[in-house]
């Protein structure tokens, strides 16, 4: 069998690449690869005879023929990349706990003692970790003290977290949505391994051991919702509106819907009316982190906390967001 001469390789290299192209632009890229040695013309009857476009009898022989279309029909559009971005519902009707921002290895005993003791006292039938329950420090962008690079340690941190979280709610459904510390764990991938950061083995549930603990995993800034609140992580917000004094305040301003997000530390809310006196209502939730890391030591306003979204049947919901004191004691917002 005769073999196809560079310059065919490259045409049929070139169709095949871009199959949205018409043999025009096509033909001009293949003068470029050629250097010269083809003329527009022929580049463009070469590239014309791949793709079968040199008349009925030629194309039965093309290498990747197209659809002959009609006299004056334009090109097909091509088709998009983008994916549509549908919300996680979580999977129960009733009491949901919401705790965020935890920050293993850096969590605080007490807050989060405090949060699932009473949390238990109330017999959610649901746990949303609303991101950032891993800190990731050892791999973030942040300049880092070379005696706390441990990523190994924590790993482990955050398993061992994971399993007494599992233990304290043996039987009801745990959903961790990803804040922007655990994306923290692709972006290193990305940059370090890109060759196996597609890989199943390397993500998060695989290395967070998350299918033993039986804890649901949700990526790629999805939307949780809890009956009809939209629930976000907060970093999926622009920085400008979403950090303001009133976190809440910001956060429905940015999406002029009622919402639920973490990410600031700080406990807030807000409620607005419309001009039909239709009220919306933004949450945001304390954390369950050290209240005065190494670079937010002084003046952060963060404060621990965590909430209870109480669903009914058709979606409607009550919210209570709560505030623990420096002593453990649960105080409401």
């Amino acid at each position: 069998m005769p073999t196809a001469c560079p310059l065919t390789k490259t045409a049929i290299d070139l169709v095949r690449r871009h199959p949205q192209q018409p043999a025009r632009s096509l033909a001009r890229m293949l003068v470029e690869k050629s250097g010269g040695a083809l003329t527009i013309d022929s580049a463009r009857s070469r590239i014309r005879k791949i793709i079968g476009q040199n008349g009925s009898a030629t194309r039965k022989k093309a290498a990747h023929p197209r659809p002959a279309r009609a006299p004056g029909e334009g090109l097909p559009m091509p088709k998009t990349k983008a994916k549509p971005r549908i919300p996680y519902r979580m999977p129960v009707v009733g009491r949901i706990g919401i705790i965020s921002d935890i920050h293993v290895p850096y969590h605080s005993n007490r807050a989060l003692s405090a949060a699932v003791s009473y949390l238990q006292s109330r017999g959610i039938a649901g746990l949303l970790l609303n991101g950032d329950f891993a800190d990731f420090y050892s791999i973030s962008r942040w300049e880092k003290n070379p005696a706390e690079r441990d990523l190994a340690g924590e790993l482990h941190q955050v398993r061992a977290v994971l399993g007494w979280l599992r233990q304290s709610f043996p039987t009801i459904p745990i959903v961790a949505k990803t804040g922007n510390h655990e994306e923290r764990w692709e972006s290193w991938l990305w940059q370090h391994a890109p060759e196996i950061s597609a890989e199943t083995a390397m993500g998060l549930r695989a290395w967070l051991h998350l299918d033993q603990h039986n804890i649901e995993l949700v990526e790629n800034r999805r939307i949780v919702m809890a009956g009809k609140l939209p629930i976000l992580h907060g970093h999926e917000l622009p920085r400008g509106q979403s950090s303001p004094v009133n976190q809440a305040r910001g956060a429905y301003v940015r999406t002029n819907h009622s919402v639920m997000v973490g990410h600031g530390h700080r406990t807030s809310s807000h409620a607005q009316s419309n001009l039909w006196h239709d009220e919306a209502c933004a949450w945001s939730t304390g954390c369950l982190c050290d209240l005065s890391p190494d670079y937010a030591s002084v003046a952060n306003q963060w404060n621990w906390g965590f909430a209870i979204v109480d669903v009914a049947k058709g979606g409607t919901y009550s919210v209570e967001n709560f505030r623990i004191a420096k002593d453990g004691s649960i105080r409401t917002s």
